[in-house]
């Protein structure tokens, strides 16, 4: 199959889309990337690129072409920044997309959708002119996002918003969601027949233990306690505010490490907790690449994932809990919805609801105090419900199954 990607977001930037586009390459497909200049989540434009101009690039060692338009850095935080970011997309993606795909066909366009839903808008128009299938992976609700973040608050924005939204998805051929829970939420703006559940899934990484660009210093507090580990961004969705209350809860736990790894926009605030509240538990390893994850995991006793209580957020299921069922150890969660059913189905780990850190804290505590064939157990029976569910492989082939399908019923075959 022919498959034209269009993501504001790729590798070098760390998504999930990077491992299936991989995944599809190496199956036998051909993959074309439309993207930007990346500059997530620092808002910098990374080392080796630069904001204006076009360029084209091959992904790894694979046989993909990405194009890259110019692209306005999100920059520091703040709406107007984060509305120029995602304009400039939008716009140079109009500008320039068309002259990378001159003279090409695809079967499909395959839009990665996260925030935001407005990353749809070029490849609509791409659509038009290669008469080609569209299909969007929706990663985020708009515009119940936009009002859980606290981006747009105003009920007469986000009743726009909702109305841009459904314009968008009356272009789209098929829109599939990452969790059972969005069906509802997404089917107030577009047909039911369009929707089809297609889950995150995860790309295991392989590592070699014996080499890393994790100072000693980290691996050696990793290996001499009882660590738990949340990774990815520290941002408002997160609820860091959470962990920060429990670390503040647990500090009778004598050997208990609670190991932040990542950035965002809620870093300063929790290292300046840190340091007012004297958290020695609390530890801020900072931002490494993917291909680091496996020695934290490897070394941790659970894994973390928060986020904060609102209706949104209890449709999603956090990526980083595909991830960590594969790493095969227990998860500690204080989420609601489809991302504490699926920990919860799995018997991977205990959930809590999101943003209750007394009960966050009682369930770290329990896994403590538990012992290590429970805890192993745990972990065994995650990786086992991840290998059934969500390994990369089996998911990118799926993907072309529902794509192909989807061809051919709009078609009439």
């Amino acid at each position: 199959m022919k498959i034209l990607v269009v993501s504001q977001y790729f590798w070098p930037e760390s998504f999930i889309i990077n491992d299936l586009v991989e995944n599809l390459a190496a199956q036998g497909h051909a993959v074309q990337v439309l993207t930007g200049k990346p500059n997530y989540p620092e808002g910098v434009i990374f080392d080796g690129y630069c904001a204006a101009g076009y360029v084209e690039q091959r992904f790894a060692s694979s046989n993909v072409t990405v194009c890259r338009a110019p692209l306005r850095a999100r920059g520091g935080s703040g709406a107007k920044n984060l509305f120029l970011n995602y304009l400039s997309f939008v716009c140079n993606g109009l500008k320039f997309y068309p002259r990378a795909v001159k003279g090409k066909c695809f079967d499909a366009i395959f839009v990665f959708a996260p925030s935001p839903i407005t990353t749809v808008i070029p490849a609509i128009y791409l659509k038009w002119r290669l008469k080609s299938h569209l299909a969007v992976w929706v990663q985020d609700l708009w515009p119940e996002s936009l009002s859980a973040t606290g981006f747009v608050k105003n009920k007469f924005a986000l009743r726009l918003v909702g109305y841009m939204v459904k314009g968008i998805y009356s272009f789209v051929d098929t829109l599939l969601v990452q969790s059972q829970a969005f069906r509802a939420p997404v089917g107030k703006y577009a047909s039911s027949e369009k929707i089809i559940y297609y889950p995150n899934s995860y790309q295991e990484l392989s590592s070699d233990l014996q080499e890393t660009r994790v100072p000693q210093e980290l691996l050696a507090e990793l290996d001499e306690h009882f660590c738990l580990v949340f990774a990815g961004n520290l941002g408002v969705a997160q609820s860091v505010e959470t962990i920060v209350e429990v670390a503040d809860k647990l500090r009778h736990l004598e050997g208990l490490r609670i190991v932040l790894v990542g950035s965002g926009s809620m870093y300063g605030w929790i290292e300046s907790q840190k340091q007012s509240k004297k958290l020695d538990n609390l530890v801020l390893a900072g931002r490494f690449p993917a291909s680091e994850m496996p020695h934290f995991f490897s070394r941790a006793e659970g894994l973390l994932v928060t986020l904060k209580h609102d209706e949104a957020f209890s449709y999603t299921i956090p990526s980083k809990v595909q991830a960590y069922l594969a790493a095969g150890r227990p998860i500690i969660a204080a989420l609601d919805g489809e991302g504490a059913r699926i920990i919860e189905e799995a018997k991977a780990g205990f959930t809590s609801p999101a943003q209750d850190s007394e009960g966050l804290a009682n369930r770290i505590e329990q896994l403590f105090h538990m012992g290590l064939h429970e805890r192993e157990r745990m972990g065994r029976s995650g990786r086992e419900y991840y290998l059934e569910h969500f390994e990369m492989g089996r998911q990118s082939q799926r993907l072309v199954e529902i794509l192909g399908k989807r061809i051919n019923e709009l078609k009439g075959i």
